[in-house]
């Protein structure tokens, strides 16, 4: 049985009001580091690299990196995988769940240098917006129908408030980000927690990766912060053509989102919200250009 860790723990802390201070017992959210060491077939022979290091709620581990190597192009589906695992006896107890080891499929080629000069995971890494779209299309992404999925304003309005009823440890600790999965009837279908608003998206996405309903052309992503740059790339990869967002866009999600014509919703709230891109997927703003 793979342990789930914990993913808050008890804190003493001092409690300051005007009234005067006091001690008290508040939850924070864990927060642990999480190495990726790929295995595969590279001149061949089976070697063995680490490829990232994240910061990461403990918990639905085997998702995140799936989700993640999806995102970044290395695998295609769940069959690309052909072991995921702990990196169990180092010595070091405190590091046997901090460390996931992946087998890729033999036969399965991907640009071991690319990882390396390329791999960028947050948005102060310095990546100019135009090499990062171009990768994108060097990834061989296309821009999603814009047939399909519609959806009405009043199912967007009332994500926010479905999503918030299921966050259980944010609702502890006040400490992690949540990305949810919906249905074109606004029903939540996936919710994950993570200290990264990246990894919450990454264990959602890789989580119906191993289930084999990836891609998700009909399905909708609401994220419980801003959207990110990052967060529409792998929305991209999962040809998911909805994202709303409880915080504010990018410049550069904003660019993507249209581009390759996904539908980027900002502010989100009960009775009003920003369309970035693609106002035709909602069914009465349908009107208004993109």
């Amino acid at each position: 049985m793979i342990p789930k860790g914990p993913e808050s723990e008890t804190v003493q802390v001092w409690q300051v009001a005007p009234a005067g201070g006091a001690q008290r017992r508040d939850q924070v959210a864990v927060e642990e580091p999480l190495e990726i060491r790929l295995i595969s077939r590279q001149s061949g022979r089976w070697e063995e690299q680490s490829i990232s290091v994240t910061m990461r709620t403990p918990g639905h581990d085997f998702e995140l990196v799936a989700g993640f190597l999806f995102g970044e192009g290395i695998i295609k589906d769940g069959h690309d995988l052909e072991q995921l695992s702990y990196c169990l006896g180092t010595g070091k107890p405190e590091q046997e769940y901090n460390i996931v080891k992946v087998r890729l499929r033999e036969g399965l080629h991907f640009d071991a240098l690319r990882l390396k000069r390329n791999f960028y995971t947050s948005s102060s890494c310095g990546v100019c917006g135009k090499s990062s779209l171009e990768a994108l299309a060097i990834q061989g992404c296309a821009a999603l129908s814009t047939n399909g999925l519609r959806v009405t304003s009043q199912m967007l309005s009332h994500m926010p408030e479905a999503l918030l009823r299921e966050q259980v440890v944010f609702e502890r600790t006040g400490g992690l980000h949540a990305a949810g999965l919906f249905d074109r009837e606004g029903r939540l279908i996936g919710l994950h927690e993570d200290v990264g608003r990246h990894n919450a998206v990454d264990k959602l996405i890789g989580e119906q990766l191993l289930q084999g309903k990836t891609p998700l052309e009909h399905r909708l992503l609401l994220v419980s912060g801003r959207a990110s740059f990052e967060i529409l790339q792998k929305a991209l990869m999962a040809k998911l053509p909805l994202v709303a967002a409880v915080g504010a866009p990018s410049s550069l999600a904003v660019s993507l989102a249209r581009e390759y014509h996904i539908t980027l919703v900002g502010f989100v709230r009960r009775e009003c919200f920003n369309v970035y891109s693609g106002a035709e997927r909602i069914l009465n703003l349908a009107n208004l250009s993109r």
